[in-house]
């Protein structure tokens, strides 16, 4: 059991019988230091209770072991995924992940940055809210510190962007959908929070149009990230004895369809591809929860992985080569078809 709590890194190296900047070394790098103080030092922290504030001791460093990671909304279960795969090589390269959330404000936001800032991070992967942004800020604070862009790309910000190619995805679930049966009706916000929203409907108009049908929408009045509501509240509306003119359709995401499919349960409706079924309900993104809603969600999956893995390693490379040359990469990533029984 450690003798006494230590205060602070001066009575540490009172102990020791040690400058405080060679303890302070040490705290740096463990191998900076002798070997015969480097044992000093661990057999007092062996026998003393102290731990050192490394926010204290980053504030004297002009470049940290922190990075941060922002996100629109943690309650997502998107980004939550995405964070829970970039927390691991960030950590597994003795890095310090800081994980903060926007909760879907551009206030919050830009507080989140400028906390990020007071600390002097390493660098920071940053997935904005999209049209609520402070598009100048984010410049400013990219101008200081590195910065790698993920999900949704403004401005062409940051050092980096690694995202999905939504183009694509569309695409690819729209010409399934025609293949498969009747051409779909899209279904998004009149002013949804991202702006992959809008990628998607331009995607799905091209799509249509490439096919030779005519597209078709319902944009859902409400704004925020509450995608399940506004998807049932509006699936309600849709499915009130109206006569849809297909009997298809498309969210702009899976948080809006599992809305949809939940209004349709109450209103009585049968989803899925089967034979007395009365409607059928696609996604986009693979949210966690679409292989167990019931039925289970046709969506096209982003790669959580990859997004993860190669936001984290460009964010570390740009990091241990103290080299920010201006020539911004940008990664899109293929989403994959997947067929459930909705759709």
């Amino acid at each position: 059991m450690a003798e006494r709590k230590i205060k602070n890194m001066e009575e540490l190296a009172e102990v020791c019988g040690l400058s405080r900047p060679t303890v302070s070394k040490y705290f740096h790098d463990r191998e900076s230091v002798r070997g015969s103080t480097r044992k000093r030092i661990e057999a007092a922290l062996a026998k003393y209770d102290y731990r050192p504030n490394f926010y204290a001791v980053n504030q004297n460093r002009s470049r940290t072991k922190n990075i941060g990671i922002v996100v629109p909304n943690l309650a997502d279960p998107f980004f939550a995924e995405v964070v829970r795969r970039i927390e691991i090589p960030v950590s597994q390269a003795g890095y310090r992940p800081i994980l903060l959330s926007s909760h879907g404000g551009r206030e919050q936001e830009n507080a989140n940055l400028e906390s990020l800032r007071m600390i002097k991070p390493a660098g920071v992967l940053l997935a904005p809210l999209g049209r609520s942004s402070d598009t100048d800020y984010i410049r400013e604070f990219c101008r200081e510190v590195p910065t790698v862009l993920i999900d949704c790309d403004i401005a062409s910000l940051g050092e980096a962007f690694v995202g999905t190619d939504h183009a694509h995805s569309i695409f690819t679930m729209v010409e399934y959908l025609c293949r498969s049966g009747e051409p779909p009706i899209f279904v998004d916000m009149v002013n949804p929070p991202n702006p992959n929203a809008m990628k998607h409907r331009t995607a799905y108009h091209a799509a249509m149009e490439r096919l030779g049908h005519e597209p078709l929408e319902f944009r859902a009045e409400g704004d925020g990230w509450d995608f399940e509501e506004i998807g049932f509240q509006h699936g309600m509306r849709l499915f009130s004895g109206q006569s849809l003119p297909t009997n298809t359709i498309l969210c702009s995401n899976d948080r809006l369809a599992i809305g949809m499919v939940s209004a349709a349960y109450e209103s009585g409706l049968k989803v899925g591809r089967d034979a007395g079924c009365n409607v059928r309900i696609a996604g986009h993104d693979d949210h966690p929860f679409a292989r167990y809603t019931c039925p289970t969600l046709t969506t096209i999956a982003q790669d959580y992985t990859l997004i993860a893995q190669k936001s984290a390693t460009t964010l570390l490379s740009l990091i241990e080569s103290e080299s920010r040359t201006g020539n911004r990469e940008v990664t899109l990533f293929q989403g994959r078809l997947m067929m459930r029984g909705s759709a």
